[in-house]
């Protein structure tokens, strides 16, 4: 697949207006297989959209899709915005991407990742009116969050990631310009916040884990029933739910930089505890007791190498 194709289809009657994406990274492939079973039952009838309109993007990354790589040139979901000058590959479908973005009201971005774990779902910023990501479509977001399947919550991305550029500008190591930036924090639902509309990424699981695909499908059957373009109820939140809150994060800054043990997201560290060593022989310790979430053993240097997390005082309803 060398081109970017998108699929719409729309109801008979008014509704909210749903994009679905798949492989925003190209080794990502779960929510491919999930939209395409989605895109088959639409277009024999198996599926019907009763109300609003549904784009579907099976592959929005297709040269990263084909090569079974993460991405080309660099990250989709890192300082997505329409360029003048488009100056690499993603750079051209987030020229593509972004339009179609903000020609829609909702976002479900499907995605998979690394290392083992269980799955979960990234959310926004509480309803607010400042600088950094001011949004106002919180509970019908968290609402979304809620029915896709998984029990466990991740926020402040942006918070984060704004903390990890004024840490990179104090540090005497050298960083590329892009992570210099907040704006490089600004991926798909971030995006779609930023044009009025809300958004979920549910991370479904590890790459090759079979049970993805199957709650990836889940995942766009929930959301086309909350939202009613299709009939049906949709099944209710699960009963107890965890919120976890970015709160740092740690470069890789050699290739020498090795983790002590093979992380999960999530597992839990306590204060003090060695998370790895850098190539100089200095240790990483846990700044507090909390939780280490997207550990990339394989992380390109001065890219992100693992995040912090610790369990967040918001409330989910």
């Amino acid at each position: 697949m060398t081109e970017f194709q998108s699929h719409s289809f729309s109801g008979r009657a008014p509704g909210p207006r749903l994009i679905v994406l798949g492989a925003v990274h190209g080794n990502e492939k779960c929510g491919t297989e999930a939209i395409m079973s989605v895109l088959r039952d639409l277009e024999r009838g198996a599926v019907e959209l009763k109300a609003g309109h549904l784009t579907l993007v099976p592959v929005t990354n297709p040269r990263a899709y084909d090569a079974h790589l993460r991405a080309i040139d660099h990250n989709l979901n890192r300082r997505l915005a329409i360029k003048a000058h488009a100056s690499d590959y993603e750079d051209t479908i987030g020229n593509l991407l972004c339009p179609l973005l903000k020609h829609h009201d909702v976002l479900l971005d499907l995605h998979s990742f690394h290392t083992p774990g269980e799955p979960f779902a990234l959310i926004g910023p509480e309803d607010n009116e400042g600088d950094l990501e001011p949004f106002a479509h919180q509970i019908l977001e968290t609402r979304l969050a809620l029915h896709l399947g998984p029990r466990r919550f991740v926020e402040g991305w942006m918070s984060v990631y704004e903390a990890g550029v004024e840490q990179r500008k104090a540090s005497s190591q050298p960083s590329p310009p892009h992570l210099l930036s907040t704006e490089f924090g600004i991926g798909t639902t971030e995006y779609m916040r930023s044009q009025g509309g809300y958004g979920v990424t549910y991370e479904c699981g590890h790459h090759d884990e079979p049970r993805a695909p199957e709650r990836a499908r889940h995942a766009i059957e929930q959301t086309l029933k909350l939202l009613g373009l299709i009939d049906g109820q949709p099944e209710a939140p699960p009963s107890e739910t965890e919120l976890m809150k970015l709160v740092s994060v740690v470069d890789r800054l050699s290739e020498g930089d090795t983790f002590t043990k093979s992380y999960e997201s999530f597992d839990p560290v306590r204060r003090g505890e060695v998370i790895g060593t850098r190539a100089d022989g200095t240790e990483v310790r846990a700044e507090r007791d909390g939780f280490i979430v997207f550990p990339n053993p394989a992380a390109e240097v001065f890219a992100e190498w693992f995040y912090f997390a610790v369990e967040s005082e918001r409330i989910l309803e």
